[in-house]
């Protein structure tokens, strides 16, 4: 039987995302015995990440997985996914936001066509609540769904944001 994994819960998320990774926990595994100098077999790792009792796993071993996971997932959020969890733990909300490419010509306009993609994300997210609130009851994978809606409009929304700094900064820079 398997575990119901989702990444409302950090252990989870990082289960999760290393399990996506090429070679999954193994490889994972592998990548810790060369990085750290001491060797830890797949299964152990496993343990670790589901936090099974007795086994726990330590920050600097997540950092680890983390830098490796990053490698791995070709600019994917995924490897992260575990960090926003654990902040929500502590009620901190953070975010993914993409890297801004290197130089954007209009900023107006692109704050502009983010603003269309915010009503298309806000429509998205009307669209998951309504089904997953429809029996006034929320299942771990309606709440799983609902909070990548949300997230995904709160990334638009620091896209925007940043826009919107670089236009005053260019405006600044030519008054």
């Amino acid at each position: 039987m398997t575990c119901a994994r989702s990444d409302i819960y950090w252990r989870d998320a990082a289960y999760n995302a290393v399990s996506r990774m090429p070679g999954s926990v193994n490889a994972a595994a592998a990548y810790l015995t060369k990085r750290r100098g001491a060797a830890i077999k797949g299964e152990s790792l496993r343990k670790k990440l589901r936090g099974l009792e007795g086994e726990s796993l330590s920050m600097e071993m997540m950092e680890m997985l983390t830098d490796w996971m990053v490698e791995q997932a070709a600019g994917t959020s995924v490897a992260t996914d575990w960090i926003l969890s654990l902040a929500a733990q502590f009620n901190l909300t953070i975010d993914h936001v993409p890297v801004a490419p290197d130089a954007v010509a209009d900023e107006i306009a692109a704050i502009r066509d983010k603003l269309l993609h915010v009503s298309k994300f806000c429509g998205q997210l009307s669209a998951v609540a309504l089904d997953v609130l429809q029996d006034e009851k929320v299942t771990l994978e309606e709440a799983d769904r609902m909070l990548d809606a949300l997230q995904d409009l709160r990334s638009m929304c620091h896209r925007i944001e940043r826009n919107l700094r670089k236009a005053l900064k260019k405006s600044r820079a030519r008054a």
